[in-house]
């Protein structure tokens, strides 16, 4: 947000007439929205986390900025709602989906998940699950304590063309992943030229789809196929809803918690601990009044004789940034190199 209020000040632009804040009101954000005359704030509750708010206003709002129905992405979100909390396992898809997981993976996540969806629109849709997944899956501990290290790896692109940069492997290679194929039956609106007598584009990309499904299933590869009628706004907010829904019940089988995450937490706070020793590098260069400091010395005198390498790498950013702070020395070997301001 800083490094774009302050493009929009180099223009002469008031930053607060083009600007909207998404965040909980009476948050620090909120504050400034109200106080720089912000367009407007809409609000989010902050138990939501970043990989379920796809249907709040965090993901609603880009989406109808950019012309999508987004009313039909919650109404086909709500039909999914519903058909999720079916209580026969046979018919609720996203039981289904999240005993498949279990099954493929014995329980343990010892397969990856590798998305396969057939359309250029679905292309992001296997980073989103990336996220979704791997954020609210991947966990030490279970509900009880113990040490299980649970999850599922997500990865991915779309078919058919940039799947040949690995279905070769997953062919022939190690069987550690399961395919999740997505197959959209409409290939587009109106009629589609033949691209040869009799089979248009649309056909091949169907043929590919069951060409390489078939060609798994021979060498004893997993897969799971989700077939949807077309891609448009219902039927996308009912495939994030199916996602979020069988993430949930696939936490409850394997006795995780899928709405936390303590180890992006944990990065968060590391950076902030880095943050404040470059703070105190800064401080110690100066009160060294322009003597050349050693790396381990500086670490030394700062307190910090066990993080001379986050040193060293603080000290080469800050250089490489012409940021007041000078690297003088044979880069290739650290331990010999000295610090000044200049």
């Amino acid at each position: 947000m800083v490094e774009i209020k302050h493009a929009y000040e180099q223009r002469g632009l008031k930053f607060g007439q083009h600007a909207i804040a998404i965040t909980m009101f009476g948050s620090k954000m909120h504050q400034v929205a109200q106080a720089e005359q912000w367009i407007t704030s809409f609000p989010m509750f902050d138990w939501v986390g970043g990989r379920t708010s796809e249907l709040s206003a965090v993901g609603l709002l880009p989406a109808a900025l950019q012309g999508i129905d987004i009313r039909a992405m919650l109404a086909g979100a709500k039909e999914m709602d519903a058909a999720t909390r079916i209580a026969d396992l046979k018919t609720n898809p996203a039981a289904l989906l999240a005993l498949s997981w279990y099954y493929a993976g014995n329980g343990k996540g010892e397969k990856d998940m590798v998305m396969l969806p057939y359309k250029d629109s679905l292309l992001l849709f296997s980073r989103y699950l990336q996220q979704l997944v791997m954020e609210s899956l991947g966990k030490e501990k279970d509900l009880d304590g113990n040490i299980v290290h649970q999850g599922i790896a997500v990865y991915g692109n779309k078919g058919s063309t940039d799947q040949h940069a690995y279905v070769q492997q997953l062919r022939e290679g190690v069987p550690n992943f399961f395919v999740t194929f997505i197959e959209v039956l409409l290939d587009r609106h109106g009629s589609s030229v033949e691209v040869e007598p009799g089979i248009t584009s649309g056909d091949y990309l169907s043929g590919l789809l069951q060409g390489t499904r078939l060609a798994l299933y021979e060498n004893q590869r997993d897969s799971i196929t989700l077939t949807i009628p077309q891609v448009n706004p219902r039927i996308v907010g009912a495939t994030i809803a199916l996602y979020e829904r069988a993430v949930s019940l696939y936490g409850s089988l394997v006795n995780i918690n899928a709405y936390h995450q303590p180890g992006v937490e944990a990065g968060k706070k590391a950076a902030a601990t880095l943050l404040d020793l470059q703070r105190r590098v800064v401080d110690a260069l100066h009160s060294a009044a322009g003597q050349p400091l050693a790396i381990d010395t500086l670490a030394e005198k700062i307190g910090a004789s066990d993080q001379v390498e986050a040193v060293y790498k603080i000290v080469r950013h800050l250089d490489a940034n012409q940021r007041g702070v000078k690297l003088e020395g044979d880069r290739a070997q650290p331990a010999s190199l000295s610090v000044t301001l200049g």
